[in-house]
């Protein structure tokens, strides 16, 4: 079993160090070809695209566990979490979504109001909201 998490994490390092290798390569040509001749600026080194790579993953995309599932990983939670629940916790989380703006819960409990309506484009109300 030790020996099958030590080959995992080769692999991980591995991985990461390719794909630090060649988003720094991609970065320092993709700079070099595009930057001095659009604004002027000096070419850069594989360190320096790789400075850029690093920084640009702390600016925009932090260091943090990417859990969930992707975009909707969250619906997916939310629908197993719904199934588990009886018919009178449903109730009460219908209860308290009731008077909340925007979460599909309207006097019915079902999307958007018992009619059925669906949101105006203007407003992105129904037909039956205040």
């Amino acid at each position: 079993m030790r020996g099958f998490r030590m080959l995992k994490v080769l692999k991980i390092i591995v991985l990461v160090a390719v794909a630090l290798t060649v988003f720094g390569f991609v970065t320092e040509h993709l700079w070099n070809w595009l930057m001095p001749a659009i604004f002027g600026l000096k070419t850069i080194s594989f360190a320096q695209g790789l400075g850029l790579v690093v920084l640009s993953k702390i600016l925009l995309g932090g260091f943090h566990k990417h859990a969930g599932g992707g975009p909707r990983g969250w619906k997916r939670g939310m629908e197993d979490r719904w199934a588990r629940m009886s018919p009178e916790e449903r109730e009460r989380f219908r209860a308290g979504m009731k008077g909340r703006r925007d979460c599909g819960w309207g006097p019915g409990g079902g999307p958007w109001g018992a009619r059925g309506d669906v949101p105006s484009a203007e407003t992105g109300r129904g037909e039956g909201s205040i």
